[in-house]
């Protein structure tokens, strides 16, 4: 996953049911966490230009147990910056403090800013290892590039807890330097929600731990993200969604959850894209693994192969490729409502006008959010994030690993743009508990963050403000 500048795309939490106001936001079987958006504060031209100039820095950075069974669990969300990211919490320590985390499918580790942190971390929750009872120092080096930024710390183990649920010994990093910019509050961290294979630490992500041990009624997670880049009078924090363990939510989708195997050993989750249209129009993509695209929660926007890119503008009367900081990026007439549809082997699902939009760069020129990106062959081609996902309910599969879309219901697209507030960051009861295998080795890697208030690309993007546990 790519996190190089703005760790704002994510979103995780972990809520009580009670917590959104939202009508059958969550079974009662489950216990439920609101997701918190924040508001996009008015920016330049100049400050938009060096945003994507580092989101696609970023995302190429980025992309180059005993059981006691408690079924499902849902984490409120937060979205951030005008759905420039998405972030929900989690719990760690004895006792616990919560700390809210970008929620990134596009990666693996877990790690959250250290009170000894000297460096890019100010105004957040800090973790504090001499007051927790329970952490572990396993004096092993962390190390995360991002591109335009770095992370680095020491790797440990404590209890964390989500949604009801708890890993007594998760691998995880206290970070003692972050480069400036990487992390906005109040988010402290992220929690990756990719495959062991490209953990960094080496170690078992919390998730996969969870759906391995079978403390999950049914091996899934799920997301639903909220829209707001294109509402007004939108506040700092924003109710963004919901992040479910264990279970799919019914009420936030409608027909049948349609499941696309991964074609490759799990790493990144990721499908091959086999179709994409453009005002009505075909685009001739490339098929086989040249088609596969990184299904990424951490990631704001969508990019691929440049000749894609270029033919989707092609398509749009008057669009030009940018220049300067916005090379790579297109731009169009404002007055176009541009409608691009994507499927994955499956269902074309259709990504909204509001979403194609990045922003305006004046009253009569706007910016498409699809850009061109190199991932150097290493990773896949195209990396989809929170532009696509805002479109569909998501499911991440364990097993067999697949991802699945659904059609959004009424009352998932009813909370997009509601004046409601943000969820607040609580501790839950744990119901279920599951043992973590443990890391180590090489514990460096490249992904990406996006700066405070600008969207991710590559890697969880998500960032939801408050967050629920």
């Amino acid at each position: 996953m790519l996190f190089p500048s703005t760790l704002a795309l994510s979103c995780l939490l972990i809520v009580s049911p009670n917590v959104f106001a939202a009508p059958s936001l969550v079974p009662a079987a489950g216990q439920s966490i609101p997701l918190v958006r924040r508001a996009q504060p008015e920016r330049t031209v100049a400050e938009w230009e060096t945003w994507a100039q580092n989101e696609r820095e970023v995302l190429t950075a980025k992309y180059g147990g005993n059981i006691e069974k408690r079924s499902t669990g849902t984490n409120l969300l937060t979205n951030q910056n005008a759905d420039s990211s998405y972030f929900g919490t989690v719990a760690i320590g004895t006792p616990p403090v919560s700390f809210n985390v970008i929620l990134d499918t596009g990666s693996s580790d877990l790690w959250v800013a250290d009170q000894a942190c000297t460096t890019g971390c100010s105004k957040i929750q800090l973790y504090d290892d001499l007051t927790s009872s329970t952490f572990h120092n396993l004096s092993e080096p962390f190390n995360i590039q991002y591109g335009s930024g770095a992370a680095e710390g020491t790797l440990g183990q404590d209890i964390v807890q989500m949604a009801g649920f708890s890993v007594p010994n998760q691998v995880f990093a206290a970070v003692t330097q972050v480069t400036s910019g990487l992390l906005e509050p109040p988010v402290s961290g992220l929690l990756g929600l990719g495959w062991q294979s490209i953990a960094s630490s080496k170690a078992t992500p919390f998730w996969q731990t969870l759906a391995s041990s079978g403390a999950w009624s049914d091996p899934v997670m799920a997301f639903q993200l909220t829209r707001f880049m294109n509402g007004s009078n939108v506040n700092t924090e924003e109710p963004g969604g919901s992040f479910t363990m264990g279970f799919v939510n019914s009420s936030l989708y409608t027909g049948s959850i349609d499941y696309q195997a991964i074609p490759t050993t799990p790493s990144y989750w990721i499908l091959p894209m086999t179709s994409l249209t453009v005002q009505g129009s075909s685009i001739s993509i490339p098929s086989g693994s040249s088609s596969y695209s990184a299904i990424d929660t951490g990631t704001t926007l969508v990019g691929g192969p440049s000749s894609v890119i270029q033919s989707i503008f092609a398509q749009i009367p008057g669009s030009q490729p940018g220049t300067g900081n916005w090379q790579g990026y297109y731009t169009y007439p404002c007055t176009t409502a541009v409608n691009v549809a994507i499927s994955f082997g499956g269902p074309s699902w259709p990504i909204a006008p509001a979403d194609f939009q990045l922003t305006k760069l004046s009253s009569s020129q706007c910016v498409g959010a699809f850009f061109e990106l190199n991932t150097g062959g290493t990773a896949p081609n195209w990396i989809v994030g929170d532009t696509f996902l805002k479109n569909v309910y998501s499911v991440f599969r364990y097993n067999p690993a697949a991802v699945g879309f659904a059609a959004l219901s009424n009352t998932a697209i009813a909370m997009n743009g509601v004046n409601a507030a943000p969820p607040s960051a609580t501790i839950g009861s744990v119901s279920a508990s599951a043992t973590a295998g443990t890391g180590g080795g090489s514990n460096s890697a490249s992904h990406r963050w996006g700066v405070p208030w600008a969207p991710l690309v590559g890697g969880i993007s998500v960032a939801v403000g408050a967050a629920w546990m």
